[in-house]
């Protein structure tokens, strides 16, 4: 790859992780996909390898690398056509991660981060509700401390890992008066008495587990509370910025996928005595598509560089995603379109792509959200900062 943001060492990395994802993944993504449930044997091979502690200090068995490391990780899950799974993965290491390891102490980082890193522990990210999902401070669920509990109450509602995953990364209102400066995160046990979820059935990532969550007088350790009571709010929308560019650049990676499927069977497909490639329509088509999936890729990469170097990208990554969801969406539909009858048929990838795009534009920020969000702070000069 000639880039200016990845080096030897980078595609080093690509070559063996698309090389692992061939030889273990692959082969079963159809009985994940069938079954809505990725088996656990794979989580630990992942952690083997490494592939869970690439922004994970060295201290809790991680390898501590620069954030294209990451998207390396990223777009190449994109390209064994499972949305599913790979948000499984990424979820896991970049949602409940996350904020271990941004807010966890010595000992939440020892007793959940460590184990996360190897696959002997999954995680998952509650903070969407059945109320509502990016009106974070408009959050119902309670934790109200009793003695050196917290007594949590509420359900939360499409949550990746939601069902399968051994602990939760909790937000609930630890002061019901407070709108923004009342809200907490917490670690809660999968085995915790008064939690129950339920498996959600979805148009697409089928292979991953999306839950619904109850929480019912769920007795919380103290010593679980994830960083300062009461700014949970801050430590979510902080975090914010980095899911909206996971998922940018998870848009431009399918796409280019798709794009690229769409090529080589352009090339072999033969209509009216030539292959579809040579065909004017088409041809100009094809260069549409690949501009689109170029520009967005080009600035994902640049936004990943100045988060790289401390910037707060909130408005940029929220234009990431707004844009490279939709990009995403488009491509596919045009590349589904390519293969004609063939892309409509669940043997051929398209089908399954097309689905699993869809949730790009809701999911982690709906597009209308987003556009509310750059517009404020084009618009109105709203100003984004980081927890202090």
């Amino acid at each position: 790859m000639n880039s200016m943001y990845f080096t030897e060492e980078h595609e080093a990395f690509r070559a063996s992780f698309k090389d692992f994802l061939q030889k273990e993944v692959v082969p079963h993504i159809n009985k994940w996909e069938k079954d809505g449930k990725i088996e656990r044997f794979i989580w630990k091979k992942f952690g083997e390898m490494g592939y869970f502690g690439l922004s994970t200090p060295e201290e809790f068995g991680g390898l501590d690398l620069d954030l294209f490391y990451t998207i390396v990780f990223l777009e190449e899950m994109q390209k064994i056509n499972s949305g599913g799974f790979a948000a499984a993965m990424w979820a896991h290491e970049y949602l409940a991660m996350t904020h271990l390891n941004k807010e966890g102490n010595q000992f939440q980082k020892n007793k959940y981060l460590a184990p996360s890193v190897t696959g002997e522990m999954i995680g998952c990210l509650c903070i969407t509700e059945p109320s509502g999902g990016s009106d974070v401070a408009g959050m119902l669920s309670t934790a109200v401390k009793k003695g050196d509990t917290y007594i949590l109450n509420g359900s939360k509602t499409f949550i990746t890992n939601g069902v399968y995953s051994d602990y939760l990364i909790v937000s609930a209102k630890t002061d019901t008066t407070d709108k923004y400066n009342g809200i907490s995160i917490f670690i809660v046990d999968r085995n915790s008495k008064g939690l129950s979820a339920t498996k959600l059935d979805k148009l697409g990532w089928k292979a991953s587990d999306t839950g619904e969550i109850a929480f019912d007088n769920v007795e919380i350790p103290a010593e679980n509370l994830l960083g300062e009571e009461g700014k949970g709010f801050g430590y979510i929308m902080q975090h914010f910025a980095l899911e909206r560019l996971l998922m940018g650049v998870n848009a431009h990676a399918r796409a280019e996928f798709a794009l690229d499927y769409a090529l080589d069977y352009m090339k072999e497909r033969v209509s009216f005595g030539k292959s579809l490639d040579k065909f004017q329509a088409l041809r100009h088509k094809i260069a549409e598509m690949a501009s689109k999936i170029d520009m967005c890729k080009e600035y994902n990469y640049s936004i990943t560089h100045r988060l790289e170097r401390g910037f707060y990208v909130v408005k940029e990554a929220s234009m990431s995603k707004l844009f490279s969801t939709k990009m995403a969406d488009e491509v596919i539909y045009d590349a589904l379109q390519m293969l004609g009858g063939y892309g409509y048929m669940e043997e051929y990838p398209m089908a399954r792509l097309l689905r699993d795009s869809r949730l790009g534009p809701i999911g982690g920020g709906t597009s209308e959200i987003l556009k509310e969000i750059i517009a404020k702070m084009v618009i109105d000069k709203k100003e984004y900062k980081p927890v202090t």
